[in-house]
């Protein structure tokens, strides 16, 4: 084969594998042009044009529009450019893809109603500076409006776990990011955050805690901590010796008989640094993020609240 050597349209449908009608399309539209016509009309190829439209062949496949490859045969785009932009372009519909197949396990599993699938679809939907600008409209709201006196490092606890779903998120994260969306969209919720906040942070001590004093409620931190750790269930049989030497230890300091009376006093002690949805909130923010546990923001008070009554969590 040399560069002389020119082929009719269906010497070049065999050596390419496409259809003549493909070849012949490409041509009408100027990606391949013919090298010349024999005497009788019939569109002749030369080498060049083979290597050409084997080119636009592997283009088309990589997804290319023809416009952009007509661009790049003309050498008026760098194939490297536009490869490196449908390398993004791809790179979208993957994660479009994940996050699709990650929603259908969920509505498979939960057995989803359509309405809560089209909430979960639309939600899962929103772009990724979509999701943090959903966020952030919620932290802006509870915590730097100018009706509240916002604490900076309060905010700023809260901030740094902000939440956004991995570019292949598992159906766990789908679903706890579309609970979490819900979750911040209501003022109710948001007036929580913004009482329990400055507690889980450390800026706000509570009454109880200042007047049992530092030696006791570092005891109290890492004895719950402890039992936390081990996975002891504040409501089960191996809680109690950890509460009621707690509770005994509180009594003393207060001198109070330390019966159910007292058990449930002390239990109302801690509740404003506590309240069930927005340690839910912190639950789904751990789950979105793939994190297993952040001490800083998890208060030894639920658990602590729950072994002293022995009732679940509200």
């Amino acid at each position: 084969m040399d560069g002389t050597t020119l082929y009719s349209i269906g010497e070049l449908s065999r050596r390419t594998g496409l259809s003549v009608t493909t070849i012949r399309f490409y041509s009408d539209s100027g990606v391949v042009a013919p090298t010349k016509r024999s005497p009788a009309g019939y569109r002749l190829y030369d080498l060049d044009a083979l290597v050409c439209l084997e080119l636009v062949c592997t283009l088309r496949e990589l997804g290319m529009d023809l416009a952009t490859v007509r661009r790049v045969v003309n050498r008026e785009l760098a194939v490297a450019d536009i490869a490196a932009a449908h390398a993004d372009a791809v790179d979208v519909q993957i994660r479009l893809l994940q996050l699709r197949r990650s929603v259908l396990r969920v509505v498979a599993k939960r057995g989803s109603s359509p309405e809560e699938t089209n909430l979960m679809h639309r939600l899962t939907r929103l772009s990724g500076e979509e999701r943090r600008r959903l966020i952030d409209d919620f932290l802006d709201d509870t915590f730097d409006t100018e009706a509240v006196d916002a604490d900076p490092v309060v905010a700023a606890m809260v901030r740094s776990a902000t939440p956004d779903l991995p570019d292949d998120p598992s159906p766990e994260q789908v679903a706890a990011w579309v609970e979490l969306a819900e979750l911040v969209g209501e003022a109710d919720f948001r007036a929580r955050m913004r009482r329990a906040a400055p507690y889980q942070a450390g800026r706000r001590t509570l009454a109880i805690e200042t007047e049992a004093g530092d030696e006791l409620m570092e005891l109290t931190r890492r004895k719950v901590t402890e039992a936390r750790e081990a996975g002891i269930d504040p409501l089960g049989e191996q809680a109690a010796p950890v509460v009621d030497d707690l509770v005994h230890r509180f009594a003393e300091v207060f001198d109070r008989t330390p019966d159910p009376d007292f058990r449930n006093w002390l239990a109302r002690q801690f509740e404003p640094a506590h309240d069930p949805r927005v340690d839910r909130y912190w639950r789904l923010v751990w789950i979105v993020r793939g994190w297993q546990v952040i001490p800083g923001l998890l208060p030894i008070h639920p658990w602590l609240i729950q072994a002293l009554r022995g009732t679940p969590d509200a």
